[in-house]
């Protein structure tokens, strides 16, 4: 049994992918902002993934690095008894420029208990964003000015897009005022 460990072990290490750090990384890294960097997305933009409590000092510091929009900001579900993640994608806009400087930001969160700070108060395009992932996954955004249901009625029971949600056996038609 102790073979089959070594070797599995082993097979990971060859499999292993090596990830060099981005620009936006090192960048960080040199001005002591703590994060992890995970392998690059599909198009190979830089992925870098952060605890919920450096989430606001690490985005206030790639608004300041010239990260000044926020593309889109999601979230999704890795499955029943897993992590939520609140993901977030920043681009450099500038005067002139045809290939804009991206960058990916995942916080992982638990399930029972899903908090992070709201960025709304750094771009405020995370406004309904956020209340778009509260209403579907349940996660709460600390500081957002207006944390409430966007999609689902505000007495609705559960999150639907959970991989774990349990869909009621009926649904109340609401009048159409």
């Amino acid at each position: 049994m102790a073979v089959e460990s070594n070797l599995t072990q082993s097979e990971n290490t060859e499999n292993a992918q090596i990830i060099t750090a981005g620009k936006t990384s090192q960048w960080l890294t040199k001005n002591g902002f703590d994060h992890e960097i995970l392998p690059p997305d599909h198009l190979g933009i830089e992925l870098l993934k952060v605890e919920p409590e450096f989430l606001i000092p690490l985005s206030t510091a790639l608004f300041a690095y010239g990260f000044n929009y926020l593309q889109c900001q999601g979230a999704y579900d890795q499955g029943a008894g897993k992590e939520l993640v609140s993901f977030y994608h920043l681009i450099k806009l500038n005067d002139n420029v045809t290939q804009p400087e991206e960058v990916r930001v995942k916080v992982f969160l638990p399930r029972n208990n899903p908090t992070l700070p709201s960025v709304y108060w750094i771009w405020k395009a995370a406004d309904w964003q956020e209340r778009e992932c509260y209403d579907m996954y349940g996660i709460n955004y600390e500081g957002h000015p207006n944390l409430k249901r966007i999609l689902m009625p505000e007495d609705w029971i559960g999150y639907p897009l959970r991989k774990d949600y349990i869909s009621p056996d009926f649904y109340e038609l609401q009048d159409a005022y």
